[in-house]
């Protein structure tokens, strides 16, 4: 298996974790210490929070799709970018959908695996929050 493929590997571990409600397994895929953005703007890091964060996307029912993949390696870092949709059901009952470019940074553990460090599923949000400024 190439550097690319197990990168790729962590990425779909997690998002098949998270399918399954596997926090678990979710944490498996982050190095300790990693900070995942669960807003536009709003890093979150330490193990209790990021717990908490993918429980409340677990309630409800997130499921994600991917349009492709591209990653960037340099040695021991990579990074790995997807435009993503997700669909789940709100705190309402009602159906909710999002989308955004996933911008995640994974380093190359001791033992091989890839790990991720950074997870910024919002990527793109700077780019909306520029355009606004623009139309203003």
């Amino acid at each position: 298996m190439d550097q690319k493929d197990q990168i790729l590997g962590t990425i779909n571990a997690m998002v098949t974790s998270f399918h399954e409600g596997d926090i678990d397994g979710i944490m498996r895929t982050y190095e300790e210490g990693a900070v995942v953005v669960g807003q536009p703007g709003i890093p979150v890091t330490g193990r209790a929070a990021l717990e908490a964060m993918f429980a409340g996307f677990i309630a409800a029912r997130a499921r994600f799709t991917f349009d492709g993949h591209e990653v960037i390696q340099a040695g021991d870092i990579a990074v790995h970018l997807t435009p993503w949709r997700m669909t789940g059901v709100g705190p309402d009952g009602q159906p909710v959908e999002g989308r955004g470019l996933s911008v995640a940074v994974l380093r190359r553990q001791p033992d091989g695996r890839w790990l991720m460090v950074i997870d910024d599923p919002y990527g793109d949000s700077i780019a909306h929050v520029a355009a606004a400024k623009d139309h203003t």
